[in-house]
């Protein structure tokens, strides 16, 4: 059927038909839509029209139930709480001296501390929720009461959020500040005295990358209490530091200590008489501690710290070997020597890192030729450090680390190929 048909048909005439007069009674209402609203305001007063307006929303606004009130929750935390003194050292982080009328100086742990006065208060924002402290005193007596209060919907992330980001944030602070010490082994008990080996892991001469795993297992060790509570274990990780001599172990040791601000206990197994004696030792061992026993290879294995031979938590154990190969395969397994790391000798990786420690430099026109012979011969960092001692000139004294790499490699020190 063609279009001339259809067009001709009574049914499409009919229905062209009403499709006229839809569409005109359209363009009526709308012309009168619009003339309407053109004398409304010629003729109501603006007044009038306001007072619809407001008289409308009132309506509305009655009809509307009425927004549900917030519902505030507060914490009382008391000096005689641990968390009293976290949040006093946390809070002093968010004072704005410039911004408070009266402020409190106050010395603790030997360091100056802002303080809040009673009465006043500080907000904090966590995870977008608002948290105000305010510092509530005693009706007698001095002591005061820290007050938090929150919204009462936002009292999960108060507490299982807010609240241990405090803790974690303080206890790092207090690591950070701590002053370190290291002890050694006198029959049952450990003598201490004052750490302050400036080695860390910026200034370490070894492989980048190894470096960096090293860090990032201590890092995964701190935050796996939890876990380590879940699964039934001691919170402890043992690493096995092996190589030539004067690779750099001890400076690794001290490195680790630094970084996380734990106090040292050298274990010299040869003052120890009897298993009961080291047991004894271990279990005098606090928490946030690293137990070295260095040359492992030439203790009896039995001496060795068994797992679970002590319950503190939170425990770094270092062993050092120059002769991995000399160990008792039981020494080795997972649990007890966690994570084995290679010292080996002087990388250009590691030369880069000496030169930037001792002359401020990361180029020199020499580089190029020491970066061969590094890869050719086999130089410990120990002795490199020795050759860039030598002159304060950085072309001095790195002319002098050339010469002597090139007698070293005529010594027949050369790299054995892997």
């Amino acid at each position: 059927m063609d279009l001339s048909t259809v067009m001709a048909s009574p049914s499409y005439a009919k229905a062209a038909d009403a499709y006229k007069k839809a569409v005109a009674t359209a363009a009526t209402v709308t012309t009168y839509t619009v003339l309407a609203r053109g004398m409304a305001r010629e003729l109501v007063p603006d007044e009038l029209r306001s007072a619809a307006r407001w008289a409308v929303s009132a309506v509305r606004d009655r009809s509307m139930p009425p927004p549900k009130p917030r519902s505030f929750r507060t914490i009382l935390i008391g000096r005689e709480n641990r968390l009293f003194w976290d949040a006093r050292a946390y809070l002093a982080t968010l004072i704005d001296p410039t911004a408070m009328s009266r402020l409190c100086l106050t010395f603790r742990d030997d360091r100056q501390m802002l303080s809040m006065l009673p009465g006043d208060s500080v907000t904090d924002v966590f995870e977008g929720v608002e948290f105000t402290w305010t510092l509530i005193a005693a009706q007698s007596g001095p002591p005061c009461t820290l007050a938090l209060s929150f919204d009462a919907e936002k009292t999960e992330v108060a507490l299982h959020r807010y609240v241990p980001f405090i803790v974690m944030q303080t206890e790092g602070a207090r690591r950070r500040e701590r002053s370190l010490k290291i002890f050694m082994n006198e029959l049952y008990s450990w003598k201490g005295i004052n750490h302050q080996h400036p080695a860390t892991f910026d200034t370490v001469a070894m492989d980048p990358a190894l470096k960096q795993s090293i860090i990032a297992d201590l890092d995964r060790f701190l935050k796996r209490r939890d876990y380590y509570r879940r699964i039934g274990k001691a919170w402890k990780r043992g690493y096995l530091l092996y190589g030539s001599p004067a690779t750099g172990k001890s400076s690794v040791v001290a490195a680790i200590a630094n970084y996380l601000r734990f106090n040292l206990y050298d274990l010299d197994l040869s003052r120890v008489s009897s298993n009961k004696g080291l047991q004894k030792l271990l279990t005098a061992l606090p928490n946030k501690s690293i137990l070295v026993i260095e040359d492992i290879d030439c203790c009896f294995s039995t001496a060795a710290p068994r797992e679970g031979s002590a319950s503190v938590s939170e425990r770094i154990i270092v062993f050092t070997t120059n002769y991995k190969d000399r160990l008792d395969p039981a020494l080795l397994r997972p649990g007890l020597m966690d994570m084995q790391i290679c010292m080996g000798y002087c990388g250009w990786d590691a030369f880069k890192t000496l030169a930037r420690n001792y002359f401020l430099v990361d180029g020199h026109e020499l580089f190029p030729e020491m970066k061969e012979l590094l890869s050719a011969v086999e130089v410990t960092p120990a002795e490199a450090t020795e050759m860039l001692l030598r002159s304060e000139d950085v072309d001095v004294a790195l002319q002098g680390f050339v010469e002597f790499l090139q007698d070293t490699k005529k010594q027949g020190r050369r790299r054995s190929k892997k």
